[in-house]
């Protein structure tokens, strides 16, 4: 399992969003205190201020502005030079305004009344403090604290998953073929798996044993019917081959020997076919290399019997020859197949097998298909037409399983009573020559 898709990241990138999350709220709470504090309160307090000057100096005219550590206070009275103020003030107008850093930052009330303007300046400085003592340090504390909550959850949380992932490791280094089952043994255990994780490795211990004993099953069943059912078969063909050159057979002896010899060829191309599938992933045959010229050649001769006395030609149109690299029993079973479905459903006419660069195509002039019946082709043991005897409907069902095995697109084109075409490309085809 990736480091980079594994569930240990995942849960540190999500305590990882959430602690970025906390903290750019808290720094927005901050900032936002921050403006409140200084375009609210500080804003409300001069008002204040400003209000109580303004009712002393209408006691006593001569009261003097407020000059305190914070706030600095000044007076400028009817037909009085704005000389008297600092520069940065003398040209502001009625009202609230912040003086840049550089004009020392204070925060500035204007007000003019009975033709006096009374300026108040309230120290940025004292704002910049206020803002770190009851915002820039609550805030780093809270972080600090929420940040090791964060790890030490996180930590918790790790060690929570990790038998999770010791089993999952386990199991990706599993050869499907020969899973190694002794490594979930209750003995063989971590001490930290527990719970939930304890029963799925239980379960997963009894599934591998379980296919332990298919593989071991299924490696014995293809063994001894490799050998079991080839050798009764191959009696029978050679007893029919011996039966029909004997010239005492009658005509109808003759019809029936031949017609054995049909299901004989018939039971060793599906007994072949079917030892091929039955092997999963290893068909247990070495690849070779071999023109498809030659295979298609043989598969033809093989098939002549199949067209008997119908009025069927079987033609062989080499365009541009290749080679494939591939067990050669598995090409001609799948070949086989697909001819033989060919002569079965074709009354006249013809047969034709082309190798055209990196593909195989064989066309017949037979019965054809509707729409319909092309949707339903590979289905296992179904026909076109149920009426007919020749085959058991299983040809296509093989062809496509031995297409998608060996990485060999079949596409199959046919129109009702004018013939089907199948294509069987070749994506590895090599050149033809030596």
């Amino acid at each position: 399992m990736s480091d980079t898709t594994g569930i240990r990241r995942k849960i540190w990138i999500a305590f990882i969003l959430q602690a970025a999350a906390i903290s750019f709220a808290a720094v927005l709470g901050v900032y936002g205190a921050s403006a409140v504090l200084k375009h609210l309160l500080i804003q409300r307090a001069l008002t204040e201020e400003a209000s109580h000057f303004w009712k002393r100096s209408e006691a006593n005219p001569a009261a003097a502005v407020p000059d305190t550590f914070n706030m600095t206070g000044y007076v400028v009275d009817r037909g009085q030079s704005t000389d008297v103020l600092p520069e940065p003030l003398r040209p502001l107008i009625d009202g609230y305004h912040s003086l840049p850093r550089s004009q020392g930052g204070s925060l500035v009330l204007v007000q003019g009344r009975d033709g006096r303007r009374l300026y108040l300046l309230f120290k940025q400085e004292q704002v910049d403090a206020l803002a770190f003592w009851f915002g820039v340090v609550p805030l780093t504390l809270v972080l600090v604290v929420v940040y090791v909550i964060a790890w030490t959850t996180y930590r918790a949380s790790r060690r929570a998953v990790s038998p999770v992932i010791w089993l999952a490791s386990q199991v990706q280094r599993w050869d499907p073929k020969h899973p190694e089952v002794s490594a979930l043994k209750p003995e063989n255990l971590p001490v930290d798996v527990e719970g939930e994780t304890l029963v799925l490795a239980s379960s997963l211990h009894d599934f591998a044993a379980r296919i332990e004993e298919l593989v071991a099953r299924e490696r014995n069943f293809t063994r001894d019917a490799s050998h079991e059912l080839r050798t009764p078969v191959a009696v029978v063909r050679m007893a029919s081959e011996m039966m029909a050159v004997d010239e005492a057979c009658s005509p109808r002896q003759r019809k029936a020997i031949n017609r054995i010899q049909g299901a004989v060829r018939d039971m060793e191309t599906l007994i072949e076919a079917f030892l091929i599938l039955a092997r999963d992933g290893d068909t247990g045959l070495p690849p070779e290399s071999m023109l498809a010229s030659e295979v298609v050649e043989e598969e033809l001769e093989k098939a002549r019997p199949l067209v008997g006395n119908k009025p069927v030609t079987l033609n062989f149109d080499l365009r541009a020859d290749f080679r494939v690299e591939a067990p050669r029993r598995v090409v001609s079973v799948l070949l086989s197949n697909l001819i033989r479905n060919a002569c079965y459903y074709t009354d006249a006419g013809h047969v034709t097998v082309r190798v055209d660069r990196d593909e195989i195509v064989v066309e017949d002039s037979g019965i054809g298909m509707t729409p319909d019946q092309l949707a339903r082709v590979f289905e296992p043991f179904w026909r076109a037409d149920i009426g007919r005897k020749d085959g058991q409907g299983v040809g296509l069902s093989i062809v496509q399983r031995l297409s998608q095995r060996f990485g060999w697109p079949v596409r199959l084109e046919s129109t009702a009573g004018m013939g089907t075409r199948a294509h069987v490309h070749f994506p590895n085809a090599g050149p033809s020559g030596p």
